[in-house]
């Protein structure tokens, strides 16, 4: 049996599935402890894991699928804008 306990924030430390035959036993912050088998907290965790991936718009490996970013640097500007008057 594995024991797990819950955090202030209302999370368990969990980075892998567990075999799914497991018992886990889980301790609340309210000190209350339920049991869970392995199977249904891999459930949980492959929902975490799905929601953490499309809030960071991620694919379903896990990998970002936006642009690369441009060998120029983005932070510097090349242009500015000028219009007469502009001098002190």
């Amino acid at each position: 049996m594995i024991n797990l306990q819950q955090d202030a924030d209302g999370f368990i430390r969990m980075n892998r599935h567990f075999p799914g035959s497991t018992l886990i036993s889980i301790t609340f912050s309210d000190g209350s402890t339920e049991q869970f088998s392995g199977r249904q907290l891999n459930k949980v965790y492959d929902e975490a894991v799905a929601v953490y991936r499309a809030e960071n718009h991620l694919d379903a490996k896990g990998y970002s699928r936006a642009p690369k970013k441009t060998v120029q640097p983005s932070q510097k500007i090349e242009f500015v804008p000028v219009h007469p008057g502009m001098a002190p």
